[in-house]
Formats: C-alpha cells, sequence, structure tokens
C-alpha cells in the first residue's frame, strides 16, 4: 500500500507533452537595495517559488521581520556573488556610480533597471540608458517600475497584470519575461531599451487621457454658469436697481448650469462619429487617416460620456434637495396665501401636470439609461461583451439617452421660448442654448440611416473605394467592358 501511494499516477511516458517543466530549485535573484520597494518585490518572488537574496551597503540597520524568513540578508557584494543571472536595482538612479565597484561581478548578469523618471523628460537619456553606460559587461533590461509596491504585495490579479519591459538583450529580456510569468503578471515587449524614456515617464503622467474631456467639460460650466449669471442675476440687479438674486448663486444657477453641460457633452461624444462618416462618404474611402485632432477627439468619446453622467448624476441629485431649501417652503407659503386671498378652491392646471410628469419621467429614464452606458464602459464590464453588444448599448443606448435628454429639456421648456418674456435683454434661456448641438447630432444621424447613404457608408467600411481612389479598380472595370 505504501509503494502505491509512492507511485506516480502518471508516469513520464504518459505525461502530457505540454506539460509545463516544474523547476525544484529556482535559481537565486538578486535585488539591491533595501527599501519599500524591494521588500514587496522579495514577498513577490518568495510568494512565486523564487529563492531571494538581498544586497545592503549596511545589513545591520535592517530591522528584523522587515523581509521575509525565506530571503536572504546580504552586503552588496555577496548578493551579487549569490545571483546566478538576474539582478534588480533597487536604488535610486543617483546611486548608480556607487555600484562601480561591483562592475566584475555584475559582467554578464541581467540587470533589472526599476526605477522611474524624476520629470517629464522623454528627450534625454533614460535611467536604463545611463545604467548601461555604465555596466557595458551586463545586459540591462528596463521592467517593473510601472507595477506598484501595492501590486506586489497583494498579487497580480489585485491590480495591473502589464509589465511593460524593453531591452537591447533578446537573451536577458527572455530571462525577466519568463520571470514576470512566473510572478502571475503579464509582460509586454516594448522593443529596444529606447523604449526605456516612456516607461520611465509613463507613472508620472496623471489622467493623460482625461485632460482634454475635463478642460471642455470645465469650459462649458464656466460658459452655461456665466451666461445664467449674467442673465438672470447681474443684468436684473443693474436694471431694475436693487433686486437681489445673488442667493441663487450657490445652488439655483448651479442645477441650470449642469444639465446643459451634460447635454452637450453627451453630443459631443457621438458627434465626431458622425463627422467622421459624413468624411468618409466625402473621400469615398476608408483607407485615408482622419486628422490628428479628430482622431484624438474619437480616443476621448469615453472620457467625455462618463463625465457627462458625472454631471447629469449631479443635476439629479441637486434637484432632490430644491424641497429641502428654506426658498422652497416661503414659495410655498406665498403661493397658500395668495389662493386663499383669491378665494380659489382646489387649484388645478392640467397643462402643468402633463408638463412636469413628461419631463421627470424623459430626465429619469434618460439617466438610467445613461448610467447603463457607463457602467458598461467600465472594463470589467466591457470585456464581458462581444463586439455586437458593446456597439448595440454604446451606440444603439446612446442615441436612445440623447433622444430623452432632449426631450426632458423639451418638456421643461414648453413653450416658453416662443414667448417674449423668455428673452430678458434678448437673451435666450440656457437650456434654449444646450439644445442646439444635440438636435444637430440626431438630424445628422436621421441622415446617415437613409438607405442610399447607409448603403454607400456600409460598403466603404467593408472596404469598397471609389475610382477616383483606387485607379486599380477603374482599370479592372475598363478591362472587364473591353474598352482599351
Amino acid at each position: 500500500m505504501v509503494e502505491d501511494m509512492t507511485t506516480p499516477l502518471l508516469s513520464d511516458s504518459e505525461a502530457p507533452a505540454d506539460a509545463l517543466p516544474v523547476c525544484l530549485t529556482s535559481p537565486t535573484v538578486a535585488i539591491l537595495g533595501s527599501g519599500d520597494f524591494s521588500r514587496s518585490l522579495a514577498l513577490r518572488l518568495v510568494a512565486s517559488g523564487v529563492r531571494v537574496v538581498v544586497g545592503s551597503r549596511c545589513v545591520n540597520r535592517i530591522p528584523s521581520g522587515l523581509f521575509p524568513d525565506a530571503v536572504e540578508l546580504r552586503n552588496q557584494e555577496g548578493a551579487v556573488s549569490q545571483a546566478v543571472c538576474l539582478v534588480f536595482m533597487a536604488v535610486f538612479p543617483e546611486h548608480y556610480c556607487s555600484l562601480l565597484g561591483l562592475q566584475s561581478a555584475l559582467a554578464g548578469k541581467v540587470l533589472v533597471d526599476v526605477s522611474n523618471g524624476a520629470e517629464m523628460n522623454i528627450h534625454g537619456p533614460s535611467n536604463a540608458e545611463r545604467l548601461a553606460e555604465l555596466f557595458p559587461d551586463s545586459l540591462v533590461v528596463k521592467g517593473f517600475n510601472t507595477v506598484s509596491t501595492w501590486e506586489l504585495q497583494t498579487g497580480a490579479h489585485d491590480g495591473s497584470r502589464q509589465v511593460m519591459i524593453c531591452s537591447n538583450s533578446t537573451e536577458g529580456k527572455k530571462k525577466v519575461v519568463q520571470l514576470a510569468r512566473q510572478m502571475g503578471f503579464h509582460p509586454v515587449d516594448m522593443g529596444g531599451l529606447s523604449a526605456a524614456r516612456e516607461i520611465e515617464v509613463a507613472p508620472l503622467r496623471l489622467f493623460p487621457s482625461w485632460s482634454g474631456p475635463v478642460v471642455v467639460t470645465f469650459l462649458l460650466f464656466l460658459f452655461f454658469y456665466g451666461y445664467g449669471f449674467l442673465r438672470g442675476i447681474l443684468l436684473p440687479f443693474l436694471a431694475q436697481g436693487g433686486h437681489n438674486a445673488f442667493y441663487r448663486l450657490a445652488l439655483d444657477l448651479v442645477n441650470e448650469s449642469l444639465p446643459a453641460v451634460a447635454l452637450v457633452t453627451l453630443a459631443l461624444v457621438y458627434f465626431p462619429g458622425l463627422f467622421a462618416a459624413w468624411l468618409q462618404l466625402w473621400r469615398g474611402t476608408k483607407y485615408q487617416r482622419f486628422p490628428s485632432w479628430l482622431d484624438n477627439w474619437l480616443q476621448r468619446r469615453k472620457q467625455l460620456g462618463l463625465l457627462s453622467f458625472l454631471c447629469a448624476a449631479l443635476h439629479g441629485v441637486y434637484s432632490l434637495c430644491l424641497p429641502l431649501r428654506r426658498i422652497t417652503l416661503h414659495r410655498l407659503v406665498n403661493t397658500a396665501y395668495r389662493q386663499v386671498k383669491a378665494g380659489t378652491e382646489e387649484p388645478w392646471d392640467e397643462l402643468g401636470v402633463w408638463r412636469s410628469d413628461l419631463y421627470l419621467s424623459c430626465g429619469v429614464l434618460g439617466l438610467g439609461v445613461l448610467s447603463l452606458l457607463a457602467i458598461t464602459s467600465l472594463p470589467t464590464v466591457g470585456n464581458t461583451l462581444n463586439w455586437r453588444e458593446f456597439t448595440f448599448v454604446q451606440s444603439g443606448l446612446g442615441y436612445i439617452a440623447l433622444t430623452l435628454s432632449i426631450m426632458h429639456t423639451l418638456f421643461f421648456g414648453w413653450d416658453f421660448a416662443f414667448h417674449i418674456e423668455a428673452y430678458p435683454f434678448y437673451m435666450p434661456p440656457s437650456y434654449l442654448l444646450a439644445v442646439v448641438v444635440p438636435c444637430i447630432v440626431l438630424v445628422c444621424r436621421c441622415f446617415l440611416l437613409l438607405p442610399c447613404i447607409f448603403t454607400r457608408l456600409t460598403r466603404i467600411r467593408r472596404g469598397w473605394e471609389s475610382k477616383r481612389n483606387c485607379p486599380v479598380l477603374q482599370h479592372h472595370y475598363v478591362v472587364a467592358n473591353g474598352i482599351p
């Protein structure tokens, strides 16, 4: 019975051919430096079954228990001598020169530079390139600098799995790629060591894809807020001599500006796609690149949509707070007093009831559909959808959300736009300005749905080109018709 328990279930001849080899004794990896990143990297390597030795300038100053018991602590010379082929340079770039005494010991070994850039400079040499100049006999690989200490400690599944790697050495890059996979990460080959300039400044960028959409949204808010302040507060105060409505600055004016910004921003999500479609129709081909500004606009549609959802959600929260205001209670009391004084019993405004119910219903439905768009734009949700499902949600439901938002605005305005009282100082209301761009987007979309236009656009996107753009097709057409 004991012999049966020690007999493997599969013999060597029955083992699957694609089984991964198991290394019982993992080669030792050295880490130069004893800081936070070194400790987190050691924890991850030990958890992945790698033998780790940490080299420090002063081993005695490292507190006991800082590193796992499986990690061997030695001086820098001892750590390098223990490393088989991989050495992580977990020290600041300004201290690279202090390691020049280890040139002979590091010769032929792979040096993994994990440092980040100190400033946004992609024109000068990178830290990895400087390290390669200091240690010409070593194989320098840039990697693991985009992985945080938290991701190293918690594991790759709780953070970003991608590890960007670059090097001029194919052999060194291969060893680092294997180690990254063993640690549970997904290595991404970025090319030669010159790519280290971009990799080092990547952690320094602060929301690079959000700067443009945030600026546009902020400028739209400033425009509508300033326009409402000028039209409804400042000019009446100057014209009527003492009509003080500055209390509206804190809540009323913000709540009037947010839906206008949300509506225009949502229209800006679909406007570049329509412009690109008309541009392809005019060119008669899909193989010509869009202008750079249009290409950047198309790449920022997700951010614009999320900012539109943010403004719409804030508008909903502000609207729920309106009944809590003291001025609302004051207006209700005044209205009730006027009705009692006028002898009005059971006042009923059926037209006003229809108006309020319609615009509230459209607003709630529009916010609900917009919430669905925001949820599906998250990578964890969007990755579960195929392309047709994702297109249906982001395009089909997106235009439904835009239509409901326009209807919400029009029902709110009702017939006020046709009254002269709605244009004080010859200035139209804000909602009338906000609905212009979305209406243009819907009209252009309806034109693209016409069969004659839709068929031609579909052919272009499937590779068809007009004769003026593809003379080869025109030549084939002439030959096929027997024209010399």
